[in-house]
């Protein structure tokens, strides 16, 4: 019985989760969600540049060694 009621409770926060993020985002008008995309593009495309940094000098180091 209680491991119902945790599926229960569970579901009910991901479901209010899912339906704040779309509120959210039919809320927002075109022009700011497009300028939260790009910032959070950008944010990625450092993320990746950072870890092919790491990857290489990883894989310098390692067949170095």
């Amino acid at each position: 019985m209680a491991n119902n009621a945790g599926k229960t409770v569970a579901t009910l926060l991901i479901g209010a989760a899912i339906g704040a993020a779309a509120g959210y985002v039919l809320g927002t008008d075109k022009d700011k969600r497009q300028e939260q995309v790009d910032r959070l593009k950008k944010s990625i495309d450092k993320l990746k540049d950072k870890m092919s940094k790491k990857t290489s000098d990883l894989e310098e180091e390692i067949f170095s060694a």
